[in-house]
């Protein structure tokens, strides 16, 4: 059997939306018919974990079945251990998903490095380009490449070199924007341009991601996300606006989707403790 397609949320600094992000995707890909695995790495604010845990407990308070991800914590303290943890949870998985700490990790770097998709969400600021390319005060051009970037270049050259040895797949870097809506005219042309210029450079994708909205904040206690029709009471405007943010958000990320299942065939957010 296959592999799992390895989707690695990665970004060195707190506060990007990543996990959120990386919930929506997971659910958004259960909801078509993809099987899918998810290790939380951040053992200290264990967001994804908790944010499944709630999902879980909604499904046996409600008595719903709420398609997403198979799911655990890293226990692991070595890279050895953690490659263990992700073959055990990953079987049969088609997407096998990771969460990443808000800081300089090892195990962190390893998967971003072993990556098939790799999604890096910022906020539209200078201070967040700063994790990948550094710009020049005056002009805003991009003046050399970060720490961060040169490692994630330097994987993907190597796994280019390997790919026809080991038939690994290409690297797919996409840096995600979230909360461009708090962005003034002036800095988010900036932003752009550098980012045009950088994608250049190191060869990442960009998209659109998730505008700051209340909704994702709100919905972390229940586990619920913005794609579970008909759990979520009436929703405004706004609501169904960041309801397509999502969609538009997987779609970019063009995902090698399994083949079509048929609705039993949808797993329901679960420990991996339940597995068996």
């Amino acid at each position: 059997m296959a592999a799992p397609h390895r989707i690695v949320f990665a970004n060195e600094k707190g506060g990007t939306g990543k996990s959120t992000t990386a919930v929506h995707v997971a659910v958004a890909l259960a909801y078509q018919g993809a099987r899918v695995a998810a290790l939380d790495l951040d053992t200290r604010q264990k967001t994804f974990f908790r944010y499944c845990e709630n999902r879980a407990e909604t499904q046996r308070r409600r008595n719903v079945e709420l398609p997403g991800p198979v799911f655990d914590i890293c226990h692991g303290d070595s890279i050895e251990m953690l490659e263990e943890e992700a073959a055990r949870i990953g079987e049969g998985a088609d997407f096998l998903l990771f969460d990443t700490p808000g800081r300089d990790d090892p195990f962190a770097r390893h998967v971003a490095a072993s990556a098939d998709t790799l999604v890096t969400p910022m906020n539209d600021s200078f201070v967040d380009f700063d994790l990948i390319g550094h710009v020049d005060a005056e002009t805003f051009k991009v003046r050399k490449l970060s720490f961060y970037a040169e490692l994630i270049w330097e994987a993907r050259i190597k796994r280019s070199r390997a790919q026809l040895e080991q038939q690994k797949r290409e690297m797919d870097w996409v840096v995600v924007r979230n909360r461009t809506g708090f962005t003034d005219a002036r800095n988010q042309r900036r932003i752009d341009q550098a980012l045009t210029e950088l994608s250049k450079r190191v060869g990442f994708r960009v998209s659109q991601g998730l505008s700051e909205r209340v909704i994702y904040r709100e919905l972390f206690p229940s586990g619920l996300t913005l794609l579970d029709k008909g759990h979520l009471g009436e929703l405004g405007t706004s609501h169904l606006v960041a309801r397509q943010e999502v969609r538009s958000l997987v779609a970019n990320l063009r995902l090698p989707m399994p083949p079509s299942r048929d609705e039993t065939s949808r797993t329901a957010t679960r420990p991996v403790a339940e597995m068996a």
